[in-house]
């Protein structure tokens, strides 16, 4: 759908149970707003009140990825070009006041002064999968990680004889043979409760490594399905692609460049000049899986790929750090990632067209 700048804007401020939405005209100008159900009917009720009161260009929507993700669907189902809007600053709340309804007026203006540009990441495809997958792991892994860490805290303060004979297994072995620990009619109060919890937490453990794996091979199916290239690229394996095709999203297109991706995952050095000193800075910001992802690429490059290799020596020549060789890598791998993504959208958009 084409806009003309005399076209009305939608500002939706997004909550759990309901949305406010604010139309405002071309100058800024309020026309109405109202409050609507989150729900599937209250979104067609939303638009369709929307639509009554003029001709919508574009909608400014909070939380595309929360609790605006549905509305968000509907919205550009029906052709009407959404814009991610993220919320005010303290400063201007202090000064403006905060209700629902000054909140969505907030975002169409923000939309209509382009404050806010960034079009939401498209929650319909496979990518999606990928995120629901990737998300419900960590937490699995997570999860998994204090089960054993309760396990071998509780070993420590364990009746002697229990600890000596679990002292040196590892993780998974640890689990099995507390999974099994037996009761005998010789064990005290105390080494009949340590083994009882012992043997729960094991079980657990071993619970959530096999749910943890299952997961994550049906994320590797689905990569590998979707997304082939990612994986033939040097140091990028199942979890690392998913986690890159994830913050990028499945319309990858959304981004204008390399660059703009490389600001997303954290990787693009920042501007830090002043009068005479010209110079970049660290980018803390970005998004920290994306960096994470990035990171860990280039550390399997630093041990098996031969020009990586070759490159940290050079660097390390010219007076850079590790550290900073290892930066400059990074932002080689985003570019080099980005071109990847564009290739498998593309791929996906033409085989959509062909079916």
């Amino acid at each position: 759908m084409t806009y003309s700048r005399k076209d009305l804007i939608l500002g939706v401020d997004t909550h759990k149970d309901f949305h406010h939405a604010a139309v405002i005209n071309h100058v800024g100008k309020s026309i109405a707003d109202r409050k609507f159900d989150a729900t599937s009917a209250g979104y067609s009720d939303l638009i369709a009140w929307a639509t009554g009161v003029g001709r919508i260009g574009r909608a400014g929507v909070e939380g595309t990825g929360s609790y605006g993700a549905g509305l968000t669907r509907e919205l550009t189902r029906r052709g009407i070009p959404v814009i991610d809007v993220i919320a005010p600053d303290k400063q201007l709340r202090r000064l403006r006041g905060k209700t629902d309804q000054i909140d969505a007026y907030n975002a169409a203006r923000a939309v209509l002064n382009e404050l806010a540009t960034a079009v939401p990441k498209t929650q319909d495809g496979f990518v999606e999968a990928l995120r629901v997958l990737r998300t419900s792991r960590r937490l699995l892994v997570k999860q998994r990680t204090e089960s054993m860490n309760q396990l071998q805290g509780l070993i420590v303060s364990a009746p002697a004889d229990l600890r000596v004979s679990l002292a040196k297994l590892k993780a998974k072995n640890l689990a099995l043979r507390c999974s099994k620990l037996p009761v005998r009619k010789a064990d005290d109060l105390v080494m009949t409760e340590t083994k009882n919890v012992l043997r729960s937490l094991g079980k657990r453990y071993l619970e959530l490594l096999t749910e943890a794996d299952r997961l994550m091979k049906r994320l590797g199916a689905i990569v590998k399905e979707h997304a082939p290239e990612l994986l033939a690229v040097h140091g990028v394996g199942p979890d690392v692609a998913a986690t890159m095709l994830i913050v990028a999203g499945e319309n990858v297109d959304r981004l204008n460049n390399e660059s703009a991706f490389a600001h997303l995952i954290g990787t693009a050095p920042i501007q830090a000049s002043s009068g005479k000193t010209n110079r970049h800075r660290l980018n803390r910001g970005g998004h920290r899986q994306g960096n994470s992802a990035a990171y860990r690429i280039v550390m399997v490059r630093m041990k098996s790929h031969e020009k990586t290799r070759d490159y940290v020596v050079k660097a390390l020549a010219r007076g850079k750090t590790k550290r900073e060789a290892m930066r400059l890598l990074k932002r080689y791998v985003a570019r080099e990632i980005f071109q990847i993504l564009i290739t498998i959208r593309e791929r996906h958009q033409q085989a959509a067209i062909s079916a």
